[in-house]
């Protein structure tokens, strides 16, 4: 948890700073965004590897769209669930065992 909170601490200063300057990510949801959610969902090294990968795809050689994080969830126990009813991601299937993560905007 700790590790987590290592990463998402200047994520959110530089996603502060950013809302001054002009929008230039070619993806949707912004690099910051992507990888603030990857920090979320899965382990530390494995989040950082996809990020990399996503800001190196956001030049002119690529395309640019939408670019959802895919990441491996396992259900969480009942108990859970019954505990946290605040719905801040949907998780969509993609592929076995991997699923899409979209943020809920209501949250």
């Amino acid at each position: 948890m700790r590790i987590k909170k290592f990463f998402l601490t200047p994520l959110k200063g530089y996603q502060y700073i950013s809302k001054m300057l002009p929008a230039s990510c070619r993806y949707y949801p912004t690099c910051s965004e992507y990888a603030k959610w990857q920090f979320e969902l899965n382990r530390a090294d494995k989040a950082l590897f996809q990020t990399t990968l996503r800001i190196l795809r956001c030049n002119q050689l690529f395309e640019g769209g939408i670019d959802y994080p895919i990441v491996i969830y396992h259900k969480p126990k009942l108990i859970n669930l019954v505990q946290n009813c605040h719905i801040k991601y949907w998780i969509i299937p993609y592929r076995k065992k991997l699923f899409y993560i979209i943020k809920n905007f209501n949250y």
